[in-house]
This record gives structure tokens, C-alpha cells and sequence, in this order.
């Protein structure tokens, strides 16, 4: 049976962080960056990575994506290490990187440029397939100077689900965003990943915002200041959706704030 056949059990780790650290070189001396990171993101799950600004958390997923070598430790999906960048890991940035020439359809097709195994239908198939998963049927033909901020994301989210990834990483997606808009956002992204439509295993998400971490996360990976190390590990027990009025999410957002502190 393949690995794509076998139904994984939630909670099966897909990701493993294993004993990772990260150092660059300034002049003849090693600066620390990350320091000895363990963590996992199980099938289903929703993890939130967040700590100080600055502290490395986007270093991080760029090492769990394969941008990134680190200086020792390794970082696994399923069963097979991480050397460099990967088919089934996709990453989704802050700024929206759309190529302004291109429509929202163009854009998702040109995330599926280096996959030779598909036709040109084949691709325009898989992008108006995920287009319609992000919410997105009808704008096809628009190009990104008449999109809202908002749309521009789920364009980015898109062209990121076309791929079919097991795992997608996302760093800050909402902070170029207005309140609004990242509220809306937020109470979607949830629903949008961690379903049957799509091939997503588990979604690991960077974010400075505390809130935004407590409202969709399964569990939460804190850091500490440069050189950053784990300081804490939460598995978030509340219903969804959450209700960021109700105490027991100031509970848990007091809790993250303690463990930053």
C-alpha cells in the first residue's frame, strides 16, 4: 500500500523537529540563533509557533520547509528527512508575492510551473480546483491591483493548496492585512485547511500575535528571546469556534504571555 493510501490516525506526527539548531557566522565566531528545538505537528493539527520579535521563529519554518540547512539536528516529514525544498511542503508568507501582470488564475498555475508530470490542462484544472476551496470562484480572470488585500492572501493560499501539499507553513499571513479582513480571515483558516477537500496533513503557523495564536491553534510551540529555545508547549483545549470574549481564552492567552515573559 503507498503512503498516500494509508489512512494516518489524527494526532500521527507528520512534522518532527528533531534537536535543531541554527548558527551564523560573524566574523570568526558562531552566533547562536536557534538552540536545540524539538517539537511535532501531528496529522489534523494546527500548531503555532510564536516568541519575541526577532527571535527566529520565521528561520524556523524556512528550516521545516527546506530553505534553510540548520547547523545540527534534522527536521523529518512522515518517515523521509528534510534536505532541501519539497513537493509535499508548501509555504504561505505575509507579504502576498502575486505577480501583478498575472490574474488570480495565472498566479495559482505559475505555483505549478515546475511540476513537468502535469499538462497545461491538468494544471489550470488543479488552480481553479483550489481557487474554489479558497473561496475564490469568479476571480479568475482578475489581476491583483483590483483585488483586495483579503483576496490577495487567498490567492496565496491557493496557489499553495494547487501544489497538494501534506504540509502547509505560514508565516505572519495576516499581518499585512487590516483588523477586519485578518479577523474574517482567521475564523475561515481553520475550516479551509484542516478538511477532507484538500491533501493538507498539518498546517504550522508563525505568529507574533497571541490571540491570533490562541484562536487557531491545536497547540502552541513558545520561544524565547535570541537564541531562542522552547520555553513551553501547550495543547489548547477549547471548543471551536472560539469565542475571544469568554475567560477561558484570556486563561490561555495568559498562559503564553507567562511562558514569554
Amino acid at each position: 500500500m503507498s503512503e498516500s493510501q494509508v489512512q494516518l490516525a489524527p494526532g500521527t506526527p507528520i512534522v518532527t523537529v528533531d534537536h535543531v539548531s541554527l548558527d551564523y557566522h560573524k566574523e570568526k565566531e558562531p552566533l547562536p540563533v536557534l538552540v536545540d528545538i524539538s517539537m511535532k505537528s501531528g496529522k489534523d493539527e494546527l500548531v503555532g509557533i510564536t516568541g519575541p520579535s526577532g527571535c527566529g521563529k520565521s528561520t524556523l519554518l524556512r528550516i521545516i520547509s527546506g530553505l534553510v540547512r540548520p547547523t545540527s539536528g534534522s527536521v523529518r516529514v512522515l518517515d523521509s528527512e528534510v534536505k532541501g525544498p519539497r513537493e509535499d511542503v508548501s509555504m504561505v508568507f505575509q507579504n502576498f508575492v502575486l505577480l501583478p501582470w498575472r490574474t488570480a488564475l495565472e498566479n495559482v498555475i505559475f505555483g505549478l510551473s515546475s511540476r513537468k508530470d502535469l499538462t497545461d490542462v491538468q494544471k489550470e484544472e488543479k488552480a481553479k480546483s483550489a481557487l474554489e476551496i479558497a473561496g475564490l470562484t469568479g476571480f479568475e480572470s482578475v489581476y491583483p491591483g483590483e483585488l483586495s488585500g483579503g483576496m490577495k492572501q487567498r490567492v496565496g493560499v491557493a496557489r499553495a493548496l494547487a501544489t497538494e501539499p501534506k504540509v502547509m507553513l505560514m508565516d505572519e499571513p495576516f499581518s499585512s492585512l487590516d483588523d477586519l479582513t485578518a479577523e474574517r480571515l482567521r475564523r475561515e483558516t481553520y475550516t479551509l485547511l484542516i478538511n477532507p477537500q484538500t491533501s493538507i496533513q498539518t498546517v504550522i503557523l508563525v505568529s507574533h500575535n497571541v490571540e491570533e495564536i490562541i484562536e487557531l491553534a491545536d497547540k502552541v510551540v513558545v520561544l524565547s528571546g535570541r537564541p531562542a529555545h522552547v520555553v513551553g508547549e501547550l495543547e489548547i483545549d477549547l471548543p471551536r469556534p472560539r469565542n475571544k470574549k469568554s475567560d477561558q481564552f484570556f486563561e490561555w492567552v495568559d498562559k503564553v504571555y507567562t511562558l514569554l515573559s
